[in-house]
């Protein structure tokens, strides 16, 4: 057991936040000296290129927030458990918090460090903070986890969630802080190359910035939010999505300020406060099945003849935003330029390449974790395997989006096409024109080049599939 006067360290991850922390809470609210860690283990090493780069830059804006009420962060590189017993080494530190992961490496990391530190007298307490309700509290009843969404958002929509707290004040301080790698030095940014500098200007990183864009969602947008949410070329969604997948904001606060436009009337807010039970939904299902991060969720799919050469022509024009299909490329580049993409568009350049160019959705999951800022380990595989077919709660394997009258129904002004597609126009807007700044120079592609016939057409793609599902008598496969 610790001293009294011993120190705690909390150990930060995917909750780069001071409000809403209760491992955070737990620690000031003892009186000892707080001192805040993140730790650059193998883990976050894994990370893709834009994912990387954004925690580098939610890193950053965590430190300013830290120093602003006179406390650190401690940045560290290395083995987890090594690296918590150094610094409890240095310090003298009696106890480590941190908010609890769900993914199955980080579960694994942190039941060995948790032995660990037990073992060697040190007290480690792990904290809810991820998610609005702890994966083994939600059961269906006859005692299980939900498979299909809709009767796990009638069973939890009522439920009770703890109300935000605020960040504290102040942070007690030890007299003498711990050294700390300088974040510059670890390079973070690397992977995106070029492309930073491209996607640095549609990102806002941190705590505030995180409070601000859900307070403009209120004011701005939850009104029209169920209407507004699938047309890309406006900004009709929450844009909540990069600050959860870091935890610069917690889905408390947001499922607190989605019930209070729910009481003021606004339509929007009970669809808001479905997608958070949406995200919700992909953690209890990673939690409880976590083989959907790497395999078919349903097992019937494994003998489906998907295309696996992530370097075939149609996956490499997929990649670039050269498909021929102006809904499908306008999305892909939009990516490339901002690092996230609309929902509708997520959905529609999964169908194409899992349907129309009949590829494994793991290449699509992984071109995905390399290019987005709000990359999220659950609701990336959930997103993909929804859209292939293999996935819970999936839509039948037939349906195939058709991104043809899918742009005709969601993009019907062309805002969408216009602003990320500029071959073709005269004067091409500087979003269309990013993206040949921010993709590999080895492409050699321009905005003078002429748009490319479609790889695979709609009706094409949509025979093509059905016909290889029946071939592999898919039909036996039942759905909810």
């Amino acid at each position: 057991m610790s001293e009294p006067s011993s120190s705690v360290i909390v150990w930060f991850r995917r909750d780069l936040r001071l409000s809403d922390h209760a491992a955070l809470a737990a620690a000031c609210g003892g009186g000892r000296p707080v001192i805040p860690i993140f730790i650059l283990d193998e883990q976050a090493e894994a990370l893709g290129a834009a994912p990387k780069w954004r925690l580098g830059r939610g890193l950053a804006a965590l430190q300013a927030e830290l120093e602003r009420i006179g406390s650190r962060l401690i940045l560290r590189r290395g083995e987890a458990r090594g690296v918590l017993n150094d610094l409890i080494a240095a310090t003298g530190a009696g106890a480590v918090h941190w908010t609890r992961a769900y993914d199955p490496a980080a579960q694994a990391r942190d039941f060995s460090v948790k032995a660990d530190l037990k073992a060697h007298g040190i007290d480690a307490h792990s904290f809810p903070g991820h998610l609005l309700f702890e994966p083994w509290t939600v059961e269906t009843k006859t005692g299980g986890y939900y498979r299909v969404f809709s009767p796990m958002w009638k069973a939890v929509r009522q439920r009770d969630v703890a109300a935000p707290e605020p960040r504290p004040g102040t942070i007690p301080t030890p007299d003498r802080w711990p050294r700390s790698d300088r974040l510059e030095d670890w390079a973070l940014g690397a992977g995106m190359r070029r492309g930073a500098d491209v996607v640095a200007p549609h990102v806002q990183a941190g705590e505030v910035a995180a409070q601000e864009r859900l307070d403009l969602f209120l004011d701005a947008g939850i009104g029209a939010y169920d209407t507004r949410r699938d047309i890309p070329g406006v900004d009709g969604t929450s844009g909540l999505s990069q600050y959860l997948s870091l935890g610069e904001i917690s889905p408390q606060r947001c499922w607190h300020a989605g019930l209070r436009a729910r009481q003021e009337g606004q339509p929007g807010a009970d669809t808001f406060l479905k997608e958070l039970v949406w995200r919700e939904f992909a953690y209890h299902l990673m939690y409880h099945s976590p083989h959907i991060l790497t395999g078919n969720w349903r097992p019937e799919w494994d003998r489906f003849p998907w295309r696996t050469d992530p370097a075939h022509p149609h996956v490499l024009a997929w990649k670039q935003g050269r498909t021929g299909m102006p809904f499908v490329d306008a999305a892909m580049r939009e990516m490339h330029v901002t690092g996230r993409m609309h929902n509708r568009g997520r959905m529609i350049v999964a169908s194409y390449l899992t349907k129309h160019l009949m590829t494994h959705w793991r290449i699509g999951r992984d071109w995905f974790e390399q290019h987005l800022v709000d990359w999220d380990p659950a609701s990336n595989a959930m997103g993909w395997q929804w859209a292939a077919g293999s996935g819970p709660d999936a839509a039948p394997y037939f349906r195939v989006f058709n991104p043809e009258t899918q742009l005709d129904k969601f993009d019907r002004d062309g805002a969408y096409r216009r602003a990320w597609i500029a071959e073709g126009q005269g004067a091409p807007p500087e979003t269309a024109l990013a993206y040949f700044h921010a993709i590999p120079k080895r492409w050699a592609l321009s905005p003078d080049d002429p748009y490319p016939a479609p790889v695979v057409g709609a009706s094409e793609g949509r025979r093509i599939a059905l016909e290889a599902y029946q071939g592999r008598a898919l039909a036996d496969i039942p759905y909810s």
